[in-house]
């Protein structure tokens, strides 16, 4: 039997990323990740080419320079379109553009991209050959294993053929199917079976191409063990929802032994100093407060340090009714987990319990 072809690696591709996710992956998310991973790739909520060309681009493409590694993840079907928004973004410093070949929803199919892009792989194909002959950074696609009646290997092959024929080497591949027809968006996350196996035998049919696993990945070990397959781990709604997992990646992943030991206190600490600034600027606090909601989770205090935030991120600031609210919230929140935690630990020392 022939030796096994050797896998080709891309410095530019992080073994670990946080997944392109709408009204969550903002520019505050993205902060908030970053001071919990200094190693993993974060990518932008999707944004379509026609906002880019022509909707206001500091609210759309700014970014606070910590962010990086970041990449644009573009939404489109109009090569030139897509071409000209790639360009942008490269001129704005993203360190790689991504076009959406995976999102379900009715609105994404009503603009003809997203996953319905799959039926097509040709165009998807000079999508990514006019976006490439636009900017120097690389550019990579975002997919599902099929859509709809396309339940085959070979239809699933015939894409990534296609499009790494267009120069492409790297496909984040989310192991479902796509129903493009009768099932809702949240549907789409969970009622197609995951098929990571697909995935992994993709990597193995393709060495050349680097290849990323998405989908259903909730731990730092669920993320080892796909790393034994393929090239990358993309992780979404667990990232989002149980940030803390991000601070073993620089380690666990990364191997890096350099990386600092993290506490969420001195985390939520660096998101009051900068809710502060965001604040001063005209900003509001919930823009920042609600992606943080999830930094206790599974924590005593946890469930406090939520409703404390959720009731008092909005309306006006504590003891000055002219004032919005500041980081002092998350200030305040962390204290009573503290204050929440420490009593737990006197009850235990009393009791003898270790």
């Amino acid at each position: 039997m022939a030796d096994k072809p050797e896998k080709i690696i891309n410095p530019n591709i992080s073994l670990f990323s946080v997944a392109p996710m709408m009204d969550w992956t903002d520019r505050h998310c993205r902060y908030f990740h970053r001071a919990l991973t200094r190693h993993a790739r974060l990518y932008t909520e999707m944004v379509t080419a026609e906002a880019v060309l022509h909707g206001n681009r500091e609210r759309l493409l700014g970014f606070d320079p910590v962010e990086h590694p970041l990449a644009l993840q573009l939404g489109g079907s109009d090569p030139a379109k897509l071409a000209d928004a790639a360009e942008i973004g490269a001129i704005w410093g993203y360190d790689e553009i991504n076009l959406n070949v995976g999102c379900p929803s009715d609105r994404v199919q009503g603009g003809n991209f997203g996953a319905c892009l799959m039926a097509d792989p040709c165009l998807v194909a000079r999508c990514i050959e006019a976006m490439r002959r636009a900017v120097a950074v690389p550019v990579t696609v975002k997919c599902r294993i099929g859509i709809d009646d396309q339940d085959t290997e070979a239809d699933f092959q015939r894409f990534i053929d296609t499009v790494a024929g267009a120069g492409c080497t790297t496909f984040i591949v989310h192991a479902r199917k796509a129903w493009l027809a009768g099932l809702s968006p949240k549907e789409n996350r969970e009622v197609p079976p995951l098929d990571y196996d697909r995935v992994h035998r993709l990597k193995d049919a393709r060495p050349d191409l680097q290849i990323i696993i998405n989908g259903g990945i909730a731990t730092i070990a669920q993320a080892r063990a796909h790393l034994g397959h393929v090239d990358g781990v993309m992780l979404g709604r667990a990232a989002y929802q149980t940030p803390w997992l991000l601070a073993d990646v620089d380690r666990a992943i990364a191997g890096d032994d350099t990386a600092p030991s993290l506490c969420r206190s001195a985390v939520l600490e660096t998101m009051a100093t900068y809710a502060d600034a965001h604040i001063e600027a005209g900003g509001r606090l919930n823009n920042i407060a609600r992606h943080v909601l999830g930094l206790f989770h599974g924590e005593p205090g946890g469930r406090l340090f939520r409703r404390y935030i959720s009731e008092h991120a909005t309306g006006p600031r504590a003891g000055d009714p002219t004032a919005p609210p500041s980081g002092d919230v998350l200030r305040e929140a962390a204290r009573l987990v503290a204050e929440t935690q420490a009593a737990m630990q006197q009850r235990r020392d009393l009791a003898g319990v270790d």
